[in-house]
């Protein structure tokens, strides 16, 4: 006999009470998966405008809201906000090996955005990173994350419920 575990639903609404059967739950999938559209940003601005507008902030702010908005788009994968923008902070106490690690790993997570957006991921972190090299690592990003929008027409504001491939 298996327990369950901590965390998971209990199969039953109601706990067994004398005379009564217990009432199994009616667990439905959702008929489509829907997510919240991200809003289109400008390459080039979030690349060299802002940055030097901002005194260098901006990459933060921007690597923060992708992550958040990743993860409004496609609920289906964790969400890594906060931890991504402490890894860039704190990152010198892993001599900025995780850092790394996790721009490498936004390249992954906007493939599977494109994917979700029923795209052929063209994203690559391996990319992402040797790009970053040479300091244009933000504007291959959010070129790729520009496709994710406009495969949804430029009609659909920053925040509405687009569908999801599944």
């Amino acid at each position: 006999m298996s327990y369950p575990q901590q965390g998971q639903a209990q199969p039953y609404q109601q706990p067994y009470q004398g005379g009564q059967a217990p009432v199994p739950v009616q667990q439905q999938a959702p008929a489509h998966a829907a997510g919240q559209n991200m809003k289109r940003r400008n390459p080039v601005g979030v690349w060299l405008g802002l940055p030097i507008i901002t005194f260098g902030i901006y990459p933060l702010v921007w690597f923060y809201k992708v992550h958040a908005e990743l993860f409004g788009y496609d609920r289906r994968v964790g969400d890594a906000a906060t931890g991504a923008l402490l890894s860039l902070l704190f990152g010198g106490i892993t001599l900025g090996i995780w850092p790394l690690i996790v721009y490498v790993k936004l390249g992954g997570r906007i493939a599977q955005a494109q994917r979700a957006a029923g795209l052929t991921p063209s994203c690559s972190g391996g990319m992402g990173f040797l790009l970053g090299i040479f300091g244009c690592g933000m504007l291959y990003y959010q070129l790729q994350l520009n496709k994710v929008v406009d495969r949804y027409g430029g009609t659909t504001a920053p925040g509405q419920q687009v569908p999801l491939a599944t």
